[in-house]
């Protein structure tokens, strides 16, 4: 409907720049759409509505389905009681996901220990193992993992980009 719509508003303009078919002598159509074709170089705007396909967004269900399941294991994540550090009652969270045998675990816990000082952050701290069930139901098969109410980040990432991910 949009489309037509902005079909009809082209047209509109083309017949408004056109010369008038009445004047003068019974003419072919060759100078009408010479008028249009001249008018559709001159502003190639008008027909961008209709030749620019409306952006597709190819992960819109994915990234609902993904909030979706956020929104129901936020207890399970983001609970001022589980283990963990920062305020209990910080503006910001985060779930980080370890493993024992995880080479990285250790410098990431470290690094976020110093962000949770610095931006109110509370860090709920969950052993993969133990939470192997919620870790599946996210998908989750990589230490260190971190969860955030909005996003998931599997691997380890260095402090300066998870500031910038929990910067308000």
């Amino acid at each position: 409907m949009k489309r037509q719509a902005r079909l009809a508003g082209c047209l509109a303009v083309l017949m408004a720049t056109a010369p008038p078919l009445g004047a003068g002598p019974i003419q072919s159509r060759s100078p009408l759409g010479e008028a249009i074709r001249e008018t559709l170089i001159a502003m190639p705007a008008l027909l961008a509505p209709l030749t620019t396909p409306a952006p597709l967004d190819l992960y819109a269900d994915e990234v609902a389905r993904d909030l979706a399941l956020l929104s129901r294991a936020a207890p399970d994540l983001f609970s001022p009681d589980l283990p963990g550090f920062g305020p209990k009652d910080a503006d910001t969270r985060l779930a980080f996901f370890t493993a024992p045998d995880c080479p990285d675990c250790a410098q990431a816990e470290a690094e976020l220990r110093v962000l949770a000082r610095h931006l109110n952050l509370r860090v709920s701290v969950l052993d993969m193992a133990e939470h192997s069930d919620l870790a599946a139901r996210l998908g989750l098969d990589l230490a260190p993992s971190y969860v955030l109410p909005d996003r998931l980040l599997r691997g380890a990432i260095p402090a300066f980009v998870l500031e910038r991910y929990l910067a308000p």
